[in-house]
């Protein structure tokens, strides 16, 4: 893929049916085997829905970045602002203000081509901008490819929670970026 033709911008609410649509498509690949299939669905359908990806896109401390190749939109990210409400979460940081990762996903056709790391440094600097100090995200301890990206681009293990996913809860990582001081 020629990378000239990549651009990473901020979605906007007419992208909201193709975050939607690749979301459906990437949600079910960070799922550990044993997550029930009716509870993948009822998370796609109820959190990851276009009207759910336009509610994100309308609050401003919410930021979603596209990474598309021309008209195709092949992965997306969501930063949140704010520190977290979950004390759990919030006793494993180290670093504040802090910004959570919510969402990164890269369709699977594009795994492995470098493009991931593309948006994750758009991100990263998207999170800077807003002057977060780090950025924090949980990922499920099963998904190894996720945490293997994550701490190439130096995310660490600093703790875990849990992640309802329909009827079944779903054990994360907590993970902790420090970003570098901006002068």
């Amino acid at each position: 893929m020629d990378p000239v033709h990549l651009l990473i911008d901020q979605a906007t609410a007419d992208d909201a049916e193709r975050l939607a649509e690749l979301a459906a498509v990437t949600f079910p690949l960070a799922c550990p085997a044993s997550s029930r299939p009716e509870d993948i669905k009822h998370h796609i359908t109820t959190e990851l829905s276009p009207a759910r990806f336009r509610l994100y896109l309308a609050d401003p401390g919410k930021k979603l970045l596209c990474l598309r190749d021309g008209d195709r939109l092949i992965a997306y990210s969501m930063i949140i602002e704010g520190d977290p409400t979950d004390a759990g979460v919030l006793a494993s940081l180290s670093t504040f203000p802090t910004m959570e990762l919510s969402k990164f996903y890269v369709h699977p056709d594009h795994h492995g081509r470098g493009q991931a790391a593309l948006l994750m440094q758009a991100t990263l600097e998207t999170a800077a901008g807003k002057r977060a100090a780090a950025v924090w995200l949980g990922t499920n301890d099963e998904n190894h490819r996720a945490v293997r990206f994550y701490e190439k681009h130096g995310f660490i293990k600093v703790g875990v929670k849990t992640f309802r996913l329909g009827a079944g809860v779903e054990n994360d990582f907590i993970l902790e970026l420090t970003l570098p001081e901006r002068s």
